[in-house]
């Protein structure tokens, strides 16, 4: 659905709205300088941290340096990496940590967790647009993810995980990596909540870049359950990468810029901006249609504009900044 966005472009398919979502772009500069030559990488960070890694290891790194987080943001180019941003001390801080640190670890290596002292390094939480935490954030090829900034029950926490991958595979990041810390103490095999089958043929579907079996799969699951809200974004998602996966964004804009009165050609051109992280510009043309058009078109578009906003995410600012300029240009 994930920079840009709240999560990197090429998707806006996230479970958020069902947790406290942390939403808009964040400069990430200050923490992606380049690494230490001495450091091949956050395993390396790891051990100078006295958390050398094992093979029965764990993928959570206890506490995390400027130099270790800085070596994660380089390492969100092959895996998600999340960063719990802490407050020692915290009842809910600790709580955020361990039910994510769990389903971190079930993930076997396709993702990566870090907690950093949020009180010690203020910056942190300015870097990421926050005003105060604790928060788990994520990574995706260097650009932020919005999760959560409360406890959360851990069936939504299994949406998140699913989510996550599916927009990291959307982006080209896939990979997987050996443990980064050793098994953490205490640390219990999770039993995560079950995915639904159907939700798991979704992500499986566009793991092997078959968008049009994804969205069999999310209607299979709203066949099942209507109520089910990640499966309608997930269907929505979807549909939006069917409907652009053949098509030329630099012959779509010149359609539309022939063809202002043509619903179809400013439609394609804001699917194409939503999938390329330009979503003002894609809920801007479709505002400025509907504002100056009276026929059966201008319910085509706003129909439209509606899904897209389901693609992106309620709770994202820009669809409230986007629902309240369509409410003028309707009335």
């Amino acid at each position: 659905m994930p920079t840009n966005t709240p999560q990197p472009s090429r998707s806006g398919a996230d479970p958020m709205s069902r947790a406290a979502s942390l939403r808009g772009a964040v400069d990430l500069s200050s923490l992606a300088g380049p690494a230490p030559a001495a450091a091949a990488g956050p395993a390396a960070g790891a051990e100078a941290a006295g958390q050398a890694g094992s093979a029965d290891g764990s993928w959570v790194i206890g506490q995390a340096d400027q130099q270790v987080l800085q070596q994660l943001v380089q390492l969100s180019a092959q895996v998600p990496v999340l960063v719990h941003l802490d407050l020692p001390g915290d009842e809910s801080s600790q709580q955020l940590f361990d039910v994510f640190a769990d389903a971190v670890d079930a993930q076997g290596g396709r993702m990566v967790m870090a907690r950093v002292d949020a009180q010690a390094q203020p910056q942190l939480l300015q870097a990421f647009g926050l005003q105060a935490g604790p928060a788990v954030v994520g990574l995706v090829g260097g650009q932020p993810v919005p999760l959560v900034n409360q406890p959360v029950p851990a069936d939504v926490v299994q949406d998140l995980m699913g989510q996550i991958l599916q927009v990291a595979q959307q982006n080209g990041v896939s990979g997987q990596v050996p443990p980064v810390a050793e098994s953490r103490p205490g640390a219990q095999d999770p039993e995560p909540a079950p995915i639904p089958e159907s939700h798991r043929a979704a992500h499986e579907a566009l793991a092997n870049d078959d968008a049009q079996g994804a969205v069999a799969a999310w209607e299979k699951a709203l066949n099942e359950n209507p109520a089910d809200e990640a499966a309608v974004q997930g269907l929505a998602a979807a549909k939006l990468m069917v409907r652009t996966q053949h098509a030329d964004l630099a012959a779509a804009r010149e359609a539309a810029a022939q063809n202002p009165d043509d619903v179809d050609a400013q439609i394609a051109v804001a699917d194409l901006d939503v999938l390329g992280g330009h979503v003002e510009d894609a809920f801007s043309r479709l505002v400025r249609f509907i504002s100056a058009h009276r026929d059966e078109h201008r319910e085509t578009a706003r129909q439209h504009l509606v899904e897209l906003y389901t693609v992106v995410g309620g709770e994202d600012p820009r669809v409230n900044t986007s629902r309240r300029q369509l409410a003028m240009a309707l009335f």
